[in-house]
């Protein structure tokens, strides 16, 4: 590594595998026989990147051992990391402190509502909202501060000449941000703090001056830093300059000609004094583009960085560099590729995966590694930017037992713990619905500690679940109480609104920091310490305390509303990583994770744009052409850093590369970077690089059917005798002739659909039956004192309806009622009486019980009786009683008359049934409310004749009985498909594995 010349500054090739690459060529140059490597210094740029480093140095070492070099992080803010001792030494009294990013961030958000009344705002942000702005004014003032820009730097020439040609958002935003960066100045004036990106630049000088001063004597390295900050910058000039330091940087193209080269743009190197540094022309997505940045900053020419020397042990053929370096040329070297022979364009060792959704991508992905695994000492790592790919495909390894736990981490609103208290802090915001209540009550944290407190914690919650499913009852503690009786838990639920008492009837306003309190301690009491065990809660505990410690400080307020979105926002800046317990030889890698990682096989899954690389949004303070004014990069900037992650993962000896056609979103379009891959190899080399045994396996892997599997036939149950005797209720004989299966599944199996919880109350026709049931009967039994109408809305007053359900339905069912009411009295004055309403009846037909309960059932003027029932939809059409599909009236009528009806008091009602009448609270010709009979009668050209009414349903109910409860007939599903009936047990009888088929088979009526 001696060079003649002054810096030392070295670039490891993407094949080389820059970790073990690196460690090659420290270890024989450095190594002492009784210390190794400990005089050593290795500046690294995240504590990640340490952690690669000690893995090479271990695969280095062998059996024999070695003490490793002493690794500083930079600290990047980004991930949240300091800086090591080495640069942030106890000594520095020097340096002002870095105020509390915590604290920061709730002063920023007063600072800004401060800010927007000097605009003329008066209208004040919802907490979340501000909170939510004040992160991101803290963004962006970290990201100026790192580029060494002042609050001076905006009142620039040239910032003020674009300021005129931005959106008046933006104007105003910058206005705001201004106002709030000054504020925050002087307020860290009176306090002698700095910000922590302050801190850093002047910790990064000062030990640029010490070191150039003094040089040191042992050797200092810096490896894999790329980040291009001035102070940074400054630092790694001072390195390269010393007797024993040198630079390091990764994937440096060191062979890209000097035309595409300069192609890249200025990147920071501005063509006249006072001019630009970055340009709109500037190629900010190429993966070299941040490098030249750096390059420039640190005063340095590429021609001066020599190539390392060194490579490691799963390293590519060099080819491979010379490969990517032409896959990622800027738009005009692009031109090149036109000339490149057949054997220029290949990518040996490289292979593309395109499956048609995002989960057989994860599928792939995971039986890929799963191969690989075969293979001794093979290392394999998953890159992705997609944290869902990354969790399925964790998830698949786990059905072979293979733990890979992902580096990236999870977010903690994502985690057990945190998931709990946002559960809980959703119950706070939002009122005891019922999704987010059973949800937490549910949780596996809560009363977890005790196997038996447990299962009798569940025995009552699932009764009680059980009971809200349906729609959803009207807000407030009653209602729940009235389902807890009901379902017989009241005890137990009397316990549990002692222990959320701490999240009911908050104000509209209150402290911050008493809101966290509420939802923690609530925590505690459903599941005791085991919330703050592991290491997500470990990391709750954190949080909270920092965030009620700061909100307490600076007194900050919300709406109780906005508790459970602060409490999401929080969560969801920290990453939580597993321990330990993961696969020796299988990492799981984000992008900022994968940095200097190396294995011997790298799949790079989520290939789309949108994933990688991830678009990068519109700043949303600081207007691009002002960023370039002042000379900051763009957000696009980003993007490069994702060009160059991948460009460094495709340096492995064998790389497979993966995207999916479909994501839960729709379509999804290919990443620019797989376009580019694609393009270089061309559809003949495409085809060739496309691994296609993988997918081919893929649906295979669930199930090995036979060579010609069985088709699932159309689902025909024949149950034996005993099981068929089964009564048969009066709204069930449609069922049981139109699709026996159905009855077979509800009568025979007792099977019922379980309703969601808190289903939407306006949707659920069974809610608005009952209660138009519920009202009249009442108001018959009350002797209709009121009207009816008056007497509905009193109903209505005294009931917990649901809000929507009483401002979407009271008004249509009021309005029926009042017809019903004008009927009501028109049929008394013709000798029409009201003998009874909601009343069960049954008889014996054929030895087999039959019964109902007729709405309400009249005396006319001639001894017969009138049969009743209400609908709250459509009622029947007289061809559908006809065909048999709606047999309820008919079948009340011969209870009526073979048997009888009875009440609780004992009265009985019986007699020949001649009227039967549907009376609806649908429209009918712009108002609610109509009557219909299934009787033909007068003018009407379809239903049955007044004399064939009974006899008909009598003939009807005897083949049924016939047919199904005493024959044996089997109860085939679907038998008739002109019957309009439930598809609740559609799942059941798997009727799209068959249905299509009978009907393509010209089996329609089958089907």
């Amino acid at each position: 590594m001696d060079r003649d010349s002054a810096l030392n500054i070295y670039s490891i090739a993407a094949h080389r595998g820059f970790a073990d690459a690196l460690v090659a060529g420290l270890v024989p140059r450095y190594s002492d026989p009784l210390l190794g490597l400990a005089k050593v210094t290795l500046l690294v740029p995240s504590t990640r990147a340490a952690r690669t480093l000690s893995e090479a140095f271990v695969r280095h070492s062998g059996d024999a051992g070695l003490l490793m070099p002493r690794m500083v992080a930079i600290g990047d803010l980004g991930l949240n990391e300091a800086l090591g001792a080495l640069l942030d030494p106890l000594g520095a009294a020097e340096i002002p402190r870095a105020v509390d990013p915590g604290r920061r961030w709730f002063e920023l958000a007063e600072l800004i509502e401060d800010a927007r009344k000097s605009e003329g705002e008066e209208t004040p942000l919802p907490g979340a909202v501000r909170l939510r702005m004040a992160r991101d004014f803290g963004r962006v003032i970290d990201r100026l501060l790192v580029e060494e820009k002042t609050p001076a730097d905006l009142l620039e020439p040239e910032v003020l000449n674009e300021f005129q040609n931005i959106s008046e958002h933006y104007q105003k935003s910058i206005r705001i941000f201004a106002k709030v960066q000054a504020f925050w100045n002087s307020r860290l004036d009176e306090t002698g703090e700095v910000d922590a990106a302050t801190r850093r630049n002047m910790l990064f000088d000062r030990a640029a001056k010490a070191w150039r001063d003094d040089p040191p004597k042992s050797p200092i390295i810096a490896a894999g830093v790329t980040s291009a900050a001035p102070a940074l910058a400054r630092l790694l000039r001072v390195i390269a300059g010393l007797p024993n330091g040198s630079v390091v940087l990764p994937d440096l193209d060191l062979g890209l000609s000097d035309e595409a080269w300069e192609e890249l743009g200025q990147a920071g190197a501005s063509d006249e004094a006072g001019g630009d540094i970055f340009s709109k022309r500037d190629c900010v997505t190429h993966p070299q583009y941040h490098l030249k940045l750096l390059l420039e900053r640190m005063g340095i020419a590429r021609g001066e960085v020599s190539a390392w020397h060194r490579k490691g042990e799963g390293a590519a053929p060099p080819q491979r560099s010379k490969a990517i370096s032409s896959v990622f040329l800027p738009p005009k070297a692009s031109k090149s590729w036109a000339k490149l022979e057949a054997e220029e364009r290949k990518l040996p060792g490289l292979g593309l995966v395109e499956l048609a959704t995002s989960e057989e991508e994860a599928q792939a992905i995971a039986l890929m590694v799963r191969e690989a695994l075969e293979t001794p000492e093979k290392r394999i790592a998953v890159v992705t930017a997609d944290r869902s790919l990354a969790r399925r495909v964790t998830q698949h390894l786990s059905r072979w037992n293979i733990t890979a736990d992902d580096s990236a981490g999870r977010a903690l609103s994502l985690t057990p713990a945190g998931r709990f208290l946002g559960q809980l802090a959703e119950i706070a915001a939002e009122g005891l619905e019922p999704a987010n209540l059973i949800a937490a009550l549910a949780h596996p944290l809560v009363r977890g500690q005790d196997v038996d407190e447990r299962r009798a914690w569940l025995k009552c919650l699932r009764l009680f679940d059980h009971r809200l499913r349906g729609p959803a009852p009207a807000p407030g503690l009653e209602p729940l109480r009235e389902n807890a009786a009901k379902a017989d838990v009241s005890e137990w639920w009397a316990k549990v609104e002692g222990l959320l008492s701490g999240l009911l009837d908050w104000p509209q306003d209150m402290p911050l920091a008493q809101a966290i309190d509420a939802c923690a301690e609530t925590a505690e009491k459903l599941a005791g310490l085991s919330v703050w065990a592991k290491e997500d809660g470990r990391a709750l505990s954190r949080m909270i305390e920092e965030l009620r410690r700061h909100a307490r400080d600076v007194g900050t307020h919300i709406a109780s509303a906005d508790i459970a979105l602060v409490l999401r926002d929080a969560m969801d800046e920290i990453a939580v990583r597993p321990p330990y317990g993961s696969h020796p030889r299988i990492a799981v890698y984000g992008l900022l994770e994968s940095r200097m990682a190396r294995a011997d096989l790298v799949i790079c899954g989520g290939l789309n744009e949108g994933s990688w690389p991830q678009v990068p949004g519109p700043d949303p303070v600081l207007a691009p052409a002002i960023l370039r004014a002042m000379g900051v990069p763009g957000a696009e900037f980003r993007i490069g850093l994702a060009a160059h992650d991948l460009a460094g993962a495709m340096g492995a000896r064998e790389v497979v590369v993966t995207r999916a056609l479909r994501d839960a979103d729709g379509p999804t379009l290919p990443s620019r970077f797989w376009m580019r891959v694609t393009a270089l190899l061309g559809e003949k080399m495409t085809g060739e690089h496309s691994l296609t045994s993988i997918p081919d396996i893929l649906p295979q892997i669930d199930r090995t059917p036979p060579d010609n599997p069985p088709d699932y036939p159309q689902p025909a149950p024949n149950p034996s005798p005993a099981l068929r005797d089964v009564p048969i209720k009066v709204t069930a004989l449609d069922r049981l002739l139109g699709d026996p299966y159905q009855f077979y599944a509800s009568e025979i199996l007792k099977l019922r659909r379980l309703d969601p919880l808190g289903a939407d109350p306006f949707g659920d026709p069974a809610l608005r039956g009952t209660m138009v049931h519920d009202i009249l009967d009442k108001w018959h039994r009350a002797g209709g004192k009121d009207t009816l109408a008056a007497f509905a809305r009193d109903y209505f007053a005294s009931r917990n309806v649901h809000p929507l359900f009483r401002g979407l339905w009271q008004p249509r069912i009021l309005e029926a009622l009042e017809r019903f009411e004008d009927w009501i009295a028109e049929a008394k004055a013709e000798g029409r009486e009201i003998l009874a309403t909601e009343i069960s009846g049954a008889m014996r037909f054929d030895g087999v019980k039959v019964s109902g309960r007729a709405d309400r059932i009249d005396r006319l003027a001639d001894g017969t009786l009138a049969i009743v029932d209400y609908k709250t939809g459509s009622p029947p059409s007289n061809e559908q009683v006809k065909n048999g599909y709606a047999l309820q009236l008919g079948l009340l009528g011969l209870i009526a008359q073979y048997s009888s009806f009875e009440e609780e008091g004992g009265q009985l009602v019986s007699g020949d049934a001649s009227k039967f009448e549907y009376w609806s609270s649908g429209k009918d010709k712009g108002a609610f409310g109509k009557v219909t009979s299934p009787m033909k009668t007068g003018s009407m050209r379809s239903g049955i004749l007044p004399e064939d009414f009974i006899p008909f349903h009598e003939r009807k109910l005897s083949q049924a009985i016939s047919r199904y409860i005493k024959g044996d007939a089997l109860f085939k599903a679907r038998e008739n498909p002109d019957y309009e009936g439930y598809s609740d047990y559609d799942q059941l009888m798997r009727v799209e594995e068959w249905a299509i088929r009978l009907f393509e088979a010209g089996e329609g009526n089958e089907a």
